[in-house]
């Protein structure tokens, strides 16, 4: 295939870039990849870019976990890959502007969709949607921190000092116009940055902890685009940290007494002729049959998700009483205490806010989950419980698990997920997780040899 025009004219209207990262995210969400110098750009659009299969098999630590079948017993062999449209873009942040990005995703030689990129997932489910005559229009928030790039004496992280006081953040300050003024620098890079790169923020605010801030996407009607938005976003806001002398994290569990990073993902559904469907003419307080049905896939299928919700060891530290994360498939109206929220506003822009999922979760793979149980909700006809009034927390008990090994056991069971996911797509996701599971527990921690090192 010919470079595109807009390709030809990026790099003339850009002579100072003389590198181009190719990224590609892997299951954990981590961009992976190669530089090319400018001069290969157009090559990789014409022919692509060779890179091993194995790159969904590495865990956390960037090892290929062999039990997922793509390491060396299939003889670690190279897939196609190809540029996402409309991604190749500056790279601001880093010193002297000389370089730039283009997101990729995976083919097999006769370019059929890989099955173990989580972006060709995100397409073959979007797929089950289109053939309803449906299309989601999605948004993306994201929590993370910002860490000293100094550790305490102890080795441990700590909130920044303020760019402008140069006291460390120890402070909740929930909705801060103060702390967004102190870190104003950061944020008006970060907006510029985005700018550059053609991402739709929306707001930024003050979050519930020390050093911990949310910045939100602008909804956007190609589901693909919003996931390739939330990891363009994380990778942005990491290196404008570094610029700043912080670092930022979407690790879920970052402290273990104050709040974790979420990832809210908000989703309503157009038909064919743009008309919301969870929005009807009538007044039934509970919404639409469209909006009943797709609440109740999502609650059905949400205790199996989880394994994709919380990813990893750090991310079941998250679920925990009182700290403003969902421990229930819950629903209700405009309510921050349940698992699924029905924000307040224009009834056109009505939609549903998944509030599970930790900012360290892959946006392709989750978002894929979450449209399978829509799907699965509209095929079937679903209809939920009654909704939550008042605190949640208090009136559900908590179900949804906080094992990571019982986690995927379920994800593993249920076949609805087995079935929309792919078992051959299940069977190298949770071959990854289970061995970085298994190599987690290996590790002894400080906590354990303080409980009881002297004591047993």
């Amino acid at each position: 295939m010919p470079a595109p025009d807009d390709v030809r004219a990026f790099l003339d209207a850009h002579p100072e870039i003389n590198s181009v990262d190719l990224l590609i995210s892997d299951l954990n969400g981590v961009m992976r990849g190669k530089r090319i110098p400018r001069e290969s750009v157009t090559k990789a659009y014409t022919s692509g870019i060779a890179l091993p299969a194995s790159v969904f098999a590495l865990d956390i630590n960037g090892h290929t976990i062999e039990e997922t079948g793509l390491g060396l017993d299939s003889g670690d062999g190279d897939r196609l890959c190809r540029p996402i449209d409309g991604s190749l873009k500056p790279v601001p942040w880093v010193a002297r502007g000389h370089q730039a990005q283009l997101l990729m995703t995976m083919e097999e030689f006769d370019g059929s969709p890989f099955f173990a990129d989580p972006r060709q997932l995100l397409g073959r489910v979007l797929g089950r949607l289109t053939a309803l005559g449906l299309t989601p229009v999605v948004a993306v928030e994201l929590e993370f921190y910002l860490v000293d790039r100094e550790r305490t004496a102890a080795g441990l992280i700590q909130p920044p000092c303020s760019p402008v006081s140069g006291e460390r953040a120890s402070q909740s300050q929930l909705y801060s116009m103060l702390e967004l003024d102190e870190y104003a620098d950061f944020l008006e890079e970060v907006q510029a940055a985005a700018q550059v790169q053609g991402l739709p923020l929306d707001t930024a605010l003050k979050e519930c902890a020390p050093g911990q801030f949310e910045i939100n996407l602008i909804h956007c009607d190609d589901a693909l685009a919003a996931c390739d938005h939330a990891v363009q976003l994380k990778r942005l806001i990491k290196g404008v940290a570094l610029r700043h002398g912080f670092e930022a994290t979407f690790m879920a569990k970052p402290y273990g007494q104050e709040a974790g990073n979420g990832m809210h993902v908000h989703i309503s559904l157009l038909d064919e002729t743009g008309r919301n469907v969870f929005t009807e003419p009538g007044d039934d307080p509970l919404g639409s049959p469209a909006l009943r049905q797709a609440v109740a896939g999502l609650l059905a299928l949400m205790p199996a998700s989880m394994a994709i919700c919380a990813p990893n060891l750090n991310a079941f530290r998250r679920f925990q009483a009182g700290l403003y994360v969902p421990l229930a498939p819950t629903w209700g109206f405009d309510n921050r205490s349940v698992a699924l929220r029905i924000p307040a506003g224009a009834r056109a822009a009505r939609r549903i806010e998944h509030r599970v999922a930790g900012a360290d979760a892959n946006p392709y793979l989750l978002l894929a989950a979450l449209l399978a149980a829509i799907h699965h909700g509209l095929a079937e006809g679903l209809e939920p419980p009654p909704p939550s009034v008042g605190n949640a927390y208090e009136t559900t008990p908590p179900s949804l698990t906080n094992s990571w090994q019982q986690a995927l056991d379920l994800l593993e069971a249920n076949e609805i997920l087995g079935e929309a996911l792919g078992r051959d797509f299940l069977h190298v996701y949770l071959a990854n997780r289970r061995a970085e599971r298994a190599q987690a527990l290996q590790a002894v921690s400080r906590l354990e040899y303080e409980w009881y090192l002297r004591q047993v």
